[in-house]
């Protein structure tokens, strides 16, 4: 009697053991980790990865198990590995996405399998009015959003002629409409190239002969290398200004240093940026990787701070959809961008800012913000969507 009282005993504590050492939450990262979008997958993954060290691997206190994966910038790839970490690995909760393509190929899989998606970069028009999800949040921004702050800055800036360049894809359509959404002078022309190209010397012979006040492109990652390097090459630079979006930026100016300097941008993120958190950010960012900050490892740290907040209020429990669902809608977290809302269709209310590259205290080129272009940008499309 004793005997099966004291393995009753034993086993009953070896239950409560058990039961009290919770499974990590899985979290699946999906981005670019490969071919000339490499860099800003890099930059997105470390900056989230910063928040996950920061915690001793937690986030909000709850121990997380990230699971990395590369869509190579390809939509079909992306599907198949979103369905392999909603299958096989199970994770209640996925986030990063460099690419637009990706994110409309991946965004119904995921949603539609009540599967939290937390995009930090790409945020293509349809998912953000009618295509929208009660389980798809956002940290960067509607792509179209993104360009109504240039178009903005370009007024300011005085400029009545412009000639507009983006690559074939969802996300440069979204691009060229957005930006003509607020421009108000005349656009001379537009090209749109083929994605992941790597000359452009039609393009800029093309433009050069509409003789614009200014251009102004969208060409993320090796894309805007590339181009900025040519632009330049071909003595454009100092002729026809040239205002950029993810074309000059934290991912690409190590590789374009001094030929960078000059131009202007529109950005929601500067490494400058004077607000608690970022300051924070940015420290920690430089001292653990070496380098300054993008605006894709900004939105990836907020990303991870914004799922933080979450796992704190629930206490972990991501399987209570609605519960956690209300806890990242709250967005109870310091964002680095400074001011941060969601609106009704869970993309940012968020500032704007015209970021200059100049020459740094230490001599190389370098971003420094120069103002604010909005305060509290609302993308054009929340009216749109309804959510179930």
């Amino acid at each position: 009697m004793t005997m099966h009282v004291s393995r009753s005993l034993v086993l009953a504590a070896l239950f409560a053991c058990g039961a009290a050492v919770a499974a990590p939450v899985k979290i699946g990262f999906l981005s670019t980790f490969s071919g000339p979008g490499a860099a800003l997958g890099a930059d997105q993954y470390d900056g989230f990865m910063l928040a996950v060290d920061q915690e001793h691997g937690r986030l909000g206190g709850v121990e997380v198990k990230v699971l990395r994966e590369d869509d190579e910038m390809k939509p079909e790839k992306g599907v198949q590995i979103a369905r392999q970490l909603l299958v096989r690995d199970q994770v209640p909760i996925v986030t990063g996405i460099v690419f637009s393509n990706v994110m409309m190929a991946v965004h119904r899989p995921i949603t539609s399998g009540k599967v939290f998606l937390i995009g930090s970069n790409a945020g293509p028009t349809p998912i953000t009015g009618k295509g929208c999800s009660p389980f798809f949040f956002s940290t960067s921004w509607n792509n179209d959003q993104l360009h109504e702050a240039a178009g903005e800055l370009v007024n300011s800036m005085g400029f009545k002629r412009v000639y507009l360049l983006a690559p074939n894809y969802q996300a440069g359509k979204d691009a060229m409409e957005g930006f003509k959404r607020t421009y108000r002078g005349e656009i001379q022309g537009e090209a749109f190239s083929r994605v992941n190209q790597p000359d452009y010397s039609v393009e800029i012979s093309t433009l050069a002969a509409a003789r614009p006040d200014a251009i102004y492109t969208f060409y993320p990652g090796g894309m805007g290398v590339n181009f900025t390097k040519q632009y330049q090459q071909a003595g454009l630079m100092a002729k026809i200004p040239m205002i950029s979006v993810s074309t000059i930026d934290g991912s690409t100016l190590p590789a374009l240093g001094d030929l960078a300097l000059g131009a202007v941008t529109s950005s929601p993120y500067a490494p400058d940026l004077d607000n608690a958190a970022n300051r924070e950010f940015a420290g920690a960012f430089r001292k653990k990787y070496g380098r300054e900050p993008s605006l894709y490892a900004a939105q990836s740290y907020d990303a991870a701070r914004l799922i933080a907040s979450a796992l704190r209020r629930t206490g972990g429990r991501v399987e209570d959809k609605a519960a956690f669902r209300a806890a990242l809608k709250a967005a109870d977290f310091q964002s680095v961008r400074g001011y941060f809302a969601f609106n009704t269709n869970q993309f940012p209310i968020s500032p704007f800012y015209r970021v200059d590259v100049v020459k740094g205290a230490d001599g190389k080129a370098a971003l420094a913000s120069k103002g604010v272009i909005f305060e509290r940008s609302r993308d054009s499309f929340a009216q749109e969507c309804r959510m179930d």
